[in-house]
């Protein structure tokens, strides 16, 4: 089975303009990111609108291609960049651009999950540490099957634990955090991005939610590492901090 990764990444970003091109521990936030993804899956692409991130990722030897700069969502950009490029990928794996510390394990995990045929879409959950994380609307929480396969996906603290305090719910439940890795077998990444809006969709603003309301099947792997994502340019001192207590 053939795997590519590509990596969506825009320039304007209402909390930090210019994210992909901002320098963390000598590389560029984008470079970092193709480089992680690269070492693993061998085949990477960064899909862009933005002529400065495509001029910076081919300065340091990567592969890039345009994309348009109406998009929705990083998954229409992603069905851009894989039509554009006729790729013959029987999977393809969507890591964000402000992911610098993706880890080879985790590609690796999400990879596997496709050795299950019924797979359409994969993706990537990690247990809570704490109820306050876990009880953040920004860190969407997962449901799965017994068989690994998302129920449902909410910014909401799901499930209730009945007859217990709040502060012990995680004694009693393995709370889920969603990773925002997702992997997408060809034909259906084509299919979904075909799809309208959905009323669960719109309702937590979470995209998968539109997959799972059309009865896409959504496999989770787990994962125990903790990713530091690039959203503000505090994430990016907190990162470039970790960089260094790394070489230490």
């Amino acid at each position: 089975m053939k795997f590519i990764g590509i990596i969506p990444a825009r320039y304007a970003s209402t909390r930090f303009p210019g994210k992909p091109l901002a320098v963390l521990g000598g590389k560029t936030v984008i470079q970092r990111v193709y480089e992680q993804v690269v070492s693993v899956l061998g085949e990477a692409y960064v899909a862009t609108d933005d002529e400065r991130i495509y001029q910076a990722v081919e300065q340091f030897g990567g592969r890039a291609v345009m994309t348009r700069a109406d998009h929705k969502s990083g998954t229409d950009r992603i069905q851009e960049a894989a039509t554009t490029l006729h790729t013959a990928a029987d999977v393809i794996i969507n890591v964000q651009g402000d992911e610098p510390f993706i880890q080879k394990s985790q590609l690796e995990t999400v990879k596997a999950l496709f050795d299950d045929p019924q797979t359409q879409i994969a993706t990537l959950g990690k247990p809570f540490e704490s109820m306050e994380a876990a009880e953040n609307p920004n860190s969407p929480k997962i449901v799965t099957d017994v068989n690994g396969y998302a129920l449902y996906f909410s910014r909401s603290v799901i499930p209730y634990v009945r007859g217990k305090e709040r502060g012990e719910w995680l004694q009693h439940f393995p709370f889920l955090k969603h990773i925002g890795l997702y992997a997408y077998r060809r034909d259906v990444l084509s299919a979904i991005t075909k799809l309208p809006q959905s009323p669960l969709e719109l309702a937590e603003s979470l995209e998968q939610l539109r997959w799972l309301q059309n009865g896409y099947r959504i496999k989770v792997g787990l994962t125990d590492v903790e990713t530091i994502g690039i959203d503000t340019p505090e994430d990016l001192q907190r990162a470039e901090q970790f960089i260094l207590n790394r070489e230490l």
